[in-house]
């Protein structure tokens, strides 16, 4: 067991490179790069206390600030938006291209040389009915869901 265990890590450190060492060194460059904006914030806000009034200055940064969520907002709900028609075109291209997979013909083709095709012709017309109502129904409810999204934007449109 573990054997086995060893094996997946090592594994998944090869892939993605993660360590204990890159943990570390990840979590001091994160603590140390939030100190260095704090600090620079409190420059900005000395300076602009300095040429106008502290209130104004304060103004000045939470409206930058303001400025900067709603742009990170925009973006990731747009990269969001991305992501989920990048998945669904890929998995619409996965369903189509499953029929095409030289494997699935390969086994099909053995298994209608072992069992006969008169015996496997009703399993397949079956296999088939049942694999066309899967995608019916997941069309109905991606269908269903995509009016409910379209009451949600009329929603927040007004």
């Amino acid at each position: 067991m573990g054997g086995l265990r060893k094996y997946l890590q090592l594994q998944a450190q090869a892939r993605s490179g993660l360590s204990s060492g890159l943990l570390v060194w990840g979590l001091l460059a994160i603590v140390f790069g939030t100190l260095t904006a704090a600090f620079i914030l409190l420059i900005a806000f000395i300076w602009l206390a300095e040429r106008y009034d502290p209130l104004i200055a304060a103004s000045v940064l939470a409206g930058f600030f303001l400025l900067v969520t709603i742009l990170a907002l925009f973006c990731s709900l747009r990269s969001r938006r991305r992501t989920i028609e990048r998945a669904e075109l890929a998995l619409a291209a996965r369903r189509h291209a499953t029929w095409f997979d030289p494997k699935l013909v390969a086994g099909a083709i053995q298994a209608s040389r072992g069992v006969g095709w008169r015996r496997l012709l009703p399993l397949l017309a079956l296999g088939i009915l049942a694999a066309s109502l899967g995608m019916e129904r997941s069309g109905l409810k991606r269908e269903g869901d995509s009016e409910q999204n379209g009451g949600r934007q009329l929603a927040r449109a007004a």
